[in-house]
């Protein structure tokens, strides 16, 4: 069992949900990312989701190209994300890890290369934004046999024939995009989300977790409610911008990451 696949169980069996925060590796710089991604676990994250700096972030709104931009201006490339990854592995072994982001990097760096790149530092799960899986073959085989998760999107438009073929494709969770665009707009119709989540339920055993468009604990616990967990992105990433790197106080964490925080609360309270 993958370290996704029993972190979910253990969310299943305690009747509860997925909390995945997204942030970007580099933004404001290393140090500072490493000692957010400590905060969030501190906050409740049972996954990190790490994005891969890249200079194209195509389904990105506004909010997370700035902190690509940030992360790029400092230098931080697919390496230094590995390699932030193996540092956070040195104190936690628990946390899932899966890295976000887009196929050019990854393909210079070379499927083989960044498989047994990513299962060195302890990477869980990879999703590749612009990578179908008809055209993922060879990149889901060197993850496999690395015993990494590959994880795919599914969105509003995505047609029956298409979700069902990634449904197939997919380990570790299924990420449904809840609304069409890019990432930072607000949720609006939140039965055709329940509905398209009851879907992708037909299709696949695994967990069924949302992302895009979710800002606050009423949306957190909406989704929460109609999903197997939530992803929060845009506004942690929002709050991260606030941050100066290098001789960031620890005090600034937990306010910054307290998003999560009360996500977790949120979520949580739909248990009882």
């Amino acid at each position: 069992m993958s370290r996704i696949s029993a972190i979910a169980s253990k969310r299943i069996q305690q009747e509860n949900k997925l909390l995945i925060p997204y942030l970007v590796a580099g933004d404001p710089d290393l140090p500072t990312t490493l000692a957010l991604m400590q905060e969030l676990v501190q906050q409740g994250a049972d996954i990190i989701e790490l994005g891969i700096p890249f200079s194209d972030p195509a389904s990105d709104g506004p909010v997370i190209q700035r902190g690509v931009e940030r992360a790029l201006d400092g230098g931080t490339t697919l390496r230094d994300t590995l390699a932030l990854v193996a540092q956070f592995r040195q104190g936690d072994t628990e946390t899932g890890i899966v890295l976000m982001g887009y196929l050019n990097p990854i393909e210079i760096m070379g499927y083989e290369n960044f498989a047994a790149s990513a299962a060195a530092a302890g990477v869980d799960g990879v999703l590749v934004v612009d990578m179908p899986p008809a055209e993922s073959t060879e990149l889901h085989r060197r993850l496999a046999d690395a015993a990494i998760d590959t994880i795919y999107l599914v969105a509003p438009t995505t047609s029956a024939a298409r979700a069902k073929d990634i449904a197939e494709a997919c380990t570790g969770y299924l990420y449904y995009v809840s609304l069409k665009g890019v990432t930072g707009a607000a949720i609006t119709d939140h039965e055709a989300i329940r509905e398209s989540i009851e879907s992708m339920r037909q299709l696949t055993d695994l967990p069924v977790v949302v992302g895009f468009g979710i800002k606050d604990t009423e949306s957190a616990r909406a989704m929460a409610s109609v999903s197997d967990g939530i992803i929060i992105g845009s506004a942690l990433v929002e709050q991260i911008a606030q941050l100066s790197g290098g001789d960031l106080e620890k005090p600034e964490l937990p306010q910054c990451c307290a998003v999560i925080g009360e996500a977790r609360s949120a979520i949580d309270s739909l248990q009882r």
